[in-house]
């Protein structure tokens, strides 16, 4: 636990402290695209697909989905971060992995809750948020990114190629995965082929926790939960048999 954490403090002044925007970009990163979409969409429709506040809508999808996409790359790349450090003998690829998955979820969870209160204050908006909800849509999130980033800490160790190969892609990835739109508007066939996207599945969760009245019936948190485990054992196995040789080269 003391490697962990001394690891945890290492990753959040080399991430964040090297300059004086810091945390404070991290922060306007997922703002500015929340502003955007909610200033071209405003132009093309009257009111989102839930609710009448388009911020709060697409905070709602945008949210959840960069907390895996932060998470996941900051995870597959642990071992080439901490790379130097793997060699003394008091510390483990298993803590590299941890220490970057923990300050990412801080971090995400804190941008989360200033976002979700500043939208509420600057909007005088009257939500009724359920926690409980909100903690699992969290959940599925963070160990849907754990589960992808270690298996992926091993692939691109392993084969430099497959990281471009992942970055290509992921670049329809925001589409596919209903931070803009609903799943329930989607057409038939298309809906059930969509359906098999997990962050489908962690967004529609979190619209489930912030409005009310939408009840994703079609989340299932034991998919979600099946794909993370299944990944992060294949990814410990993996690099439990091949990290020396990764790290050696």
């Amino acid at each position: 636990m003391r490697t962990i954490i001394a690891l945890l403090l290492r990753e959040m002044s080399t991430t964040y402290g090297r300059s004086a925007l810091g945390y404070l970009w991290a922060i306007l990163e997922p703002v500015g695209g929340i502003a955007l979409m909610s200033l071209v969409f405003s132009y093309a429709f009257r009111s989102p697909a839930i609710g009448t506040n388009f911020p709060l809508f697409f905070a709602s999808g945008m949210l959840p989905f960069v907390a895996y996409l932060d998470m996941s790359q900051k995870v597959s790349v642990a071992l080439r971060f901490s790379k130097s450090l793997l060699f003394y003998p008091g510390v483990t690829f298993v803590d590299a992995l941890l220490a970057r998955a923990l300050m990412s979820a801080i971090t995400q969870i804190m941008i989360m809750a200033i976002v979700l209160v500043g939208l509420v204050i600057v909007f005088s908006l009257r939500i009724i948020v359920d926690y409980p909800a909100l903690a699992l849509a969290l959940a599925m999130s963070f160990s849907l990114a754990l589960g992808i980033g270690t298996l992926n800490c091993y692939l691109l160790s392993t084969y430099p190629v497959w990281e471009r190969t992942w970055a290509i892609l992921n670049r329809p990835l925001f589409i596919i995965s209903c931070v803009f739109f609903l799943f329930d508007a989607i057409a038939q066939p298309y809906r059930d082929w969509l359906w098999w996207n997990p962050l489908i599945h962690v967004v529609g969760q979190m619209r489930h926790a912030i409005y009310a009245t939408y009840e994703a019936q079609y989340v299932s948190p034991i998919y979600v939960f099946s794909i993370a485990l299944l990944t992060f054992a294949l990814g410990l196995l993996l690099l439990r048999r091949h990290h020396r040789e990764i790290m050696n080269n």
